[in-house]
């Protein structure tokens, strides 16, 4: 789960993955964290439980008005109350259907009301032919991985963010000549950091990015993408990302995370709880030999 304090009268949430153990205190988080902003969305990457557990709370403590997902009409073997709630706002008048190059006033359209949030959809492309097998598969109640959209939050003059869901490689690599990618401060890993949502070398070396965030899965099960610089779910656990001009500053909620200035710059030592480095944004691609 993620969110998104955009320095405009926009809050953005993508995904969700709550408990009756953390529900309340992740909302009330939330709830805290968007007061005062006009537009609050919802981005749903895909179908799949671990994605969206929790949504109908979500929901009813929020009230979920802006729901942006990818039209389709996956069904699932197991209806849970989750599955349901995601149907209800994805068949709704709260919900809007993204594509490849979507735009949508205030998502990524400036008016005088209010400014851009600065997200852009690169995929999904509906005429893809991989694409609507992905579809199909997810109709049928086969499979949903692939079906996921690929969403980039970028900062004028700053930091730049991309979410992938939970694509597959073999995915990634069918539709490289057909999703516009470029170069991307912190990319969060698709299929949590897994082996089977490798992002593919086609893509790393379009998107460049100066940090990898790998996702909570079995440590047996993961690829830690040697050569980059990455940071994991499993020994971070919540990680935050203050983005100011041309610098993102990292904190992590485990005490015992430790720094990371052999790798990472040191701008906040022993003054805030957490910090464990910064990174400058780069804005020129960086080839080694």
């Amino acid at each position: 789960m993620f969110y998104i304090k955009h320095n405009s009268d926009n809050f953005t949430i993508i995904d969700c993955c709550l408990s009756p153990d953390n529900e309340e205190e992740i909302v009330e988080e939330i709830r805290n964290a968007s007061s005062g902003k006009g537009i609050t969305r919802f981005i749903s990457t895909h179908p799949d439980e671990d994605h969206f557990v929790g949504l109908a709370y979500l929901d009813d403590q929020l009230n979920l008005r802006n729901f942006y997902c990818v039209a389709n009409n996956a069904t699932k073997d197991v209806v849970t109350e989750s599955f349901e709630r995601y149907c209800q706002l994805r068949d709704s008048d709260r919900a809007y259907h993204v594509y490849k190059g979507c735009s949508r006033r205030w998502m990524n359209q400036n008016n005088e009301e209010r400014g851009s949030a600065g997200i852009n959809i690169l995929w999904p492309d509906t005429a893809n032919q991989h694409y609507q097998a992905a579809l199909q598969e997810a109709e049928e109640a086969i499979a949903f991985n692939n079906m996921s959209l690929v969403a980039r939050y970028s900062i004028e003059n700053g930091a730049s963010f991309m979410w992938i869901g939970d694509l597959e490689t073999d995915f990634m690599e069918n539709i490289v000549d057909n999703i516009v990618l470029e170069k991307t401060t912190i990319v969060f890993a698709p299929h949590h950091g897994r082996n089977s949502g490798k992002v593919p070398d086609s893509w790393l070396v379009k998107l460049d990015p100066q940090i990898i965030v790998i996702g909570e899965a079995p440590s047996r099960h993961l690829n830690y993408y040697t050569g980059y610089e990455k940071i994991t779910q499993n020994r971070a656990w919540d990680i935050t990302f203050d983005a100011v001009d041309n610098k993102v500053h990292m904190y992590a909620s485990n005490p015992n995370y430790g720094t990371r200035f052999d790798e990472f710059d040191n701008e906040y030592q022993g003054k805030f709880d957490g910090y464990f480095g910064s990174v400058t944004v780069e804005t020129e691609y960086t080839l080694d030999g």
